[in-house]
């Protein structure tokens, strides 16, 4: 059985058009089912409120564009757009787009990765959590924030400063595995190696989850979790970390 994953992405975001077919390619070694992937584009450069809220603004076009095909489950491919705008924005966010994908008759689940994200740590019982992000620090208070009105305390954030957003989908996900030791995680129930879905983390989340003994998630991770809930399929990628070892 084939199912359409649709995303509606950043223009400038090159890593969720990989790291998503690469967690599920690698579910196609291990179970029956194939995916197709499927993406329209929104445009945005800079990391800065003002280009986000111009973005989120676009989404309705894209919700459209992927109605057009049909996916199966629909879902955005930026974290801190939806965070950015308030407590809870995810919700509204979905609503909105869930009408236009209806509008134009196309019945797919439709979610968020920052609601994934939330959706993800939720399933893990977390209740405190440290993460990393490539944000510039007033957008990841807000980040940390958003996460804290859903009921998760964060005891540390790391934030490596970097507003191109080109230049954050560049970075080595490897050096993750030193940045993390930078990272105050005693008495956390995971980490979030990546808490935008722009800046790589796949190839380290098993290697810091095995070396810090401790659940290890990212975006890109909590939202291939949702599709698969969505398509009602088992959430099993191997070497992604906890939230999709089954």
């Amino acid at each position: 059985m084939s199912f359409r994953i649709g995303q509606i992405v950043p223009s400038s975001n090159t890593t969720m058009e990989t790291e998503i077919p690469a967690m599920l390619r690698a579910r196609e070694a291990i179970r029956p089912e194939r995916f197709t992937f499927h993406s329209s584009r929104m445009r945005m450069h800079k990391v800065m409120q003002e280009e986000l809220v111009a973005m989120n603004r676009e989404g309705l076009r894209c919700a459209a564009e992927l109605a057009d095909a049909r996916v199966d489950v629909m879902s955005t491919a930026c974290l801190v757009a939806i965070m950015a705008m308030g407590p809870g924005y995810h919700r509204e966010t979905e609503r909105t787009l869930t009408e236009v994908a209806r509008a134009n008759h196309c019945l797919a689940p439709v979610m968020t990765s920052a609601g994934a994200l939330i959706e993800g740590l939720k399933i893990l019982g977390a209740r405190r959590i440290s993460l990393m992000a490539p944000y510039m620090r007033p957008l990841t208070d807000l980040v940390v924030q958003y996460i804290e009105h859903e009921g998760i305390e964060v005891v540390d954030s790391l934030c490596f400063e970097i507003p191109d957003n080109l230049e954050v989908g560049q970075r080595d996900p490897m050096r993750l595995l030193e940045d993390v030791k930078r990272l105050d995680t005693g008495g956390v129930d995971v980490v979030v190696a990546s808490a935008c879905v722009q800046m790589q983390s796949l190839p380290a989340i098993q290697r810091i989850e095995d070396a810090l003994g401790i659940r290890t998630v990212s975006t890109a991770v909590c939202t291939v979790r949702g599709m698969l809930d969505r398509l009602g399929l088992d959430p099993v990628v191997p070497g992604a970390g906890a939230l999709l070892a089954g």
